[in-house]
């Protein structure tokens, strides 16, 4: 016989933000935010877990603590961006559509039974015999103490690392035009804005609401439980010899059970005195029949070790419930699942059990705000120490909106998120500085990652520098029509100190560069320069600029100040008796010689391409070709620093990004040592981001510029596989300041699956996938022969972007 829903239903009102059961039950409902999976120590899980115990210490005898986890199958549906997306942009979130990832979402729901109210049993239940609301619920003074409980229990929470937020009336009722949490639970509704009705049928296998077919699956009895229950266990796919990797010891029945499920755990607070009044009874009725039965005299011993733990160590008394409910769409779905959470309670040494005559009561006590109703013949008798163990305790790595975060994914479904390590760390007060540190070995996806980071960043308006040493940003380079210096025979790298962009003007600071660059190519590091030649300098420069502004015909470069120099500067020195002790021009002339027009290193500074490197906004300096070379790569080095300084000091309100790859190496044997220490200690104050990558294991030991000026003032490190250094893994994990934790989840990270490790601060440490759509992986490529098959598409199709597309298309058509 059909009934309706609102004819039977248990809750009588929702009102004061609360919901009111017809037995007479007060409950309140919080939405919980966990700790992310795979991020927390065994220590962290111990401090939480006690942290629970704690605030469920808090509740009155009489309460009950019911905690209900939703996942839900979904599909990624992309993310709202705010303006146009760049190319591979489009491409990922094209490439991403639709991946299947676990949803979830926490609730606690706090019940204050009614004084006195008859408890549910399997031969009772309000599902067929709703009652009365008793008159103490009416009490201002008793919801007022209820009030207060809870208040301090979500304290108390907080206190231990989780976030609890009160849902409203509006978020517990239904409306017409939003579904509330207890509709959602009824219905199984996907969504608040999902206002379907449907059917709820108990028939003898499942309970099927609408098209969907539901089991419930508990524990059978008490010696189905586990032996050794603890807040966390030893997740054997992550650890190594020398690491245990821990995870939740409910775990199995959360993120791990990828299935459409509700994950209900209860826990009940009973009055220790009374409690123990009634086990004192059941322990001398035993023992006076322990003589007629084995049984007997086990069951009296367990129960004086009970009453014995209870009085000597001062624990609370507590009823523990917990089952799972699965949710699926066809019969076959449904013999999957039975299979899965079999397994799942099998994992935590457990006996699965599929209700069927008690799933309709298990189903109705559920529901929020009835929880009270659960049948006790279901609940088994603990403490609150072992029955917080069974708490399902992570969920879903969080994301932010992509405007703000550089995009991973997570390592257990691959569900892209967005990550900041700049920005929102240092207003947390996690970290202080934007210095960051990539490593790893060959072939361990360092490339890959830092392409990843600087596009994102690029795409997000920063100015980036790359100083690099083997080509691995060419492609990311030519696809944003950035400038790439390279030297080659045919085509030597070039730049211009001497331009000045329009609109911009000869400060101090260019001065001053001018002036540095010119006394390096002048003198050797061991020759000093006097104060005469200092100031015959600074007005040679003056000189010439101001000859450039009187006349626009003369092109800013080094041919023509030298050319100036020579001519007009010259008769300077002379009508102003400069002597050559003072400033002996003709041997500054002389020494500079072969960086003018056609002698040896005529092309270095006298570009006509790329002048406006201070705006141009994606720089890649190739120095592959010159780091062993004893002049060029000096100068080179010395024109990157003042580009980058004059970026850092004139863009003000950018971002700036200055990454050196292997060439920090060179860099440092160059003197430049310091301009390292300073670029880390200094440049966040001008919004800049220093990243240095490196792949050999003994610079991070043994070299004291990485040790010393980089590793601590580096507070965002990012870290490749290192498994295959776990035998002489100490000296690296003192070298990074790594701490066990830190230990214990990098060397949980595999290169197969491309993850990586993140650590922000030395608090945030965090794993994740850096997965790649075909089209980033195409521009990001370091591999010899997908180079060049990258650039033969970009020339054939007439640019990076059309060549990419191409190659793609082609590769997918052969794999059809």
């Amino acid at each position: 016989m059909e009934k309706w829903l609102t004819d039977i239903l248990p809750i009588a009102d929702i009102e004061h933000d609360a919901i009111l059961s017809k037995q007479g039950d007060i409950s309140f409902v919080y939405k919980v935010d966990l700790p992310e999976i795979f991020t927390l120590s065994a220590d962290e899980y111990e401090s939480i877990h006690q942290g629970i115990i704690r605030a469920l210490k808090a509740l009155p005898a009489g309460s009950v603590f019911h905690k209900q986890d939703y996942f839900t199958r979904k599909q990624y549906k992309g993310e709202k961006w705010e303006g146009q997306q760049s190319f591979l942009n489009k491409a990922a979130e094209q490439y991403f559509m639709n991946r299947r990832y676990l949803d979830h979402e926490c609730y606690i729901i706090l019940t204050r039974q009614a004084i006195g109210r008859r408890q549910a049993s399997s031969m009772f239940s309000n599902l067929i015999r709703p009652t009365l609301v008793p008159q103490q619920t009416i009490s201002a003074d008793f919801l007022m103490n209820w009030e207060n409980s809870a208040s301090q229990f979500v304290r108390l929470m907080k206190e231990a690392g989780l976030s609890l937020t009160r849902l409203k009336n509006s978020s517990l009722s239904s409306t017409e035009k939003s579904a509330g949490l207890l509709e959602n639970y009824c219905f199984l509704s996907p969504s608040p804005d999902n206002l379907l009705i449907k059917d709820i049928i108990f028939d003898k296998q499942h309970i099927n609401i609408g098209s969907q077919l539901c089991q419930l699956f508990t524990v059978a009895d008490a010696d189905s439980l586990p032996g050794l229950v603890g807040p966390c266990v030893t997740y054997d796919k992550y650890s190594t010899d020398r690491t245990n990797f821990p995870l939740s010891f409910a775990a199995p029945c959360g993120l791990l059970l990828q299935c459409n499920h509700i994950y209900n755990q209860v826990i009940f607070i009973k009055d220790g005195f009374e409690t123990r009044k009634t086990l004192e009874k059941r322990a001398l009725r035993l023992r006076s029949l322990a003589a007629y039965s084995r049984e007997n005299a086990i069951s009296h011993e367990a129960v004086n070790a009970y009453l014995n733990e209870a009085v000597s160590e001062g624990r609370i008394p507590a009823g523990i419930h917990c089952n799972i409910m699965t949710i699926a769409d066809n019969a076959e779905e449904a013999r999957e699942q039975t299979n899965m959470v079999t397994a799942a309670l099998a994992g935590m040494d457990a006996v699965a059990k599929m209700e069927t005559v008690g799933a309709p009561q298990l189903f109705w006590a559920c529901m929020p705000g009835n929880i009270g109703d659960l049948p006790q013949n279901e609940v088994f008798g603990s403490f609150l120490e072992q029955a917080s163990c069974f708490l399902n305790m992570e969920t879903n790595y969080r994301s932010l909106p992509p405007t703000q975060g550089i995009r991973f994914c997570d390592r257990l479904t691959g569900k892209p998120v967005f990550a900041d390590f700049l920005d929102q760390p240092r207003q947390a007060g996690i970290s202080t500085n934007m210095g960051m540190l990539v490593c790893g070995s060959s072939g361990g996806g360092k490339s890959m990652t830092v392409n990843h980071i600087l596009r994102t960043l690029y795409d997000q308006g920063a100015h980036i520098l790359v100083v690099d040493i083997g080509g691995s940003y060419r492609g990311l380079c030519e696809l944003v029509k950035g400038a790439y210096l390279s030297y080659e025979e045919d085509k030597p790298i070039q730049f211009n100190p001497f331009y000045i962009a329009p609109g911009d003007i000869l400060d101090t600071e260019k001065k001053e560069s001018l002036k540095a660059l010119l006394v390096a190519l002048w003198k050797q590091e061991n020759e000093s320069y006097n104060r005469s030649e200092y100031v015959a300098l600074s007005n040679a420069l003056t000189g010439y600029f101001q000859l450039l502004k009187s006349d626009p015909s003369i092109f800013p470069c080094f041919d023509s100040f030298y050319e100036y120099l020579g001519s007009t500067y010259v008769e300077v020195l002379k009508e102003h008796r400069v002597k050559a002790d003072d400033f002996d021009v003709n041997n500054f002339l002389y020494v500079l010689q072969p960086y003018y027009k056609e002698n040896e290193f005529g092309y270095l500074l006298n570009a006509r391409k790329n002048l406006d490197l201070l705006n141009q906004p994606f720089v890649v300096v190739e120095m592959d070709n010159l780091k062993d070379h004893p002049i060029l790569f000096p100068v080179t080095a010395l024109l990157i620093v003042e580009l980058f300084i004059s970026k850092m000091r004139k863009l003000k309100g950018t971002r700036k990004v200055l990454a050196i790859d292997e060439a920090w190496k060179a860099i440092t044997k160059s003197g430049m040592a310091e301009f390292l220490k300073y670029a880390f200690k200094t440049i966040r104050k001008f919004n800049g981001v220093p990243i240095v990558i490196t792949q050999e294991l003994d610079d991070l030991i043994s070299s004291p510029i990485i040790k010393d000026a980089i590793i601590n003032n580096a507070d965002i490190k990012i870290l490749m596989d290192m498994r295959k250094f776990v035998n002489k893994f100490d000296k690296l994990q003192e070298a990074l300041g790594l701490s066990e934790k830190g230990k214990t989840i990098l060397l949980s990270v595999n290169k197969d699956n491309r993850e990586i490790y993140t650590e922000v601060g030395g608090q945030i440490m965090k794993v994740y996938k850096n997965e790649l759509s075909p089209h980033e992986y195409f521009a990001y490529t370091t591999e010899g022969r997908e180079k060049v098959k990258v650039l033969e598409y970009a020339e054939k199709y007439g640019g990076m972007q059309a060549g990419i597309e191409a190659l793609v298309r082609d590769m997918q058509q052969k794999a059809a």
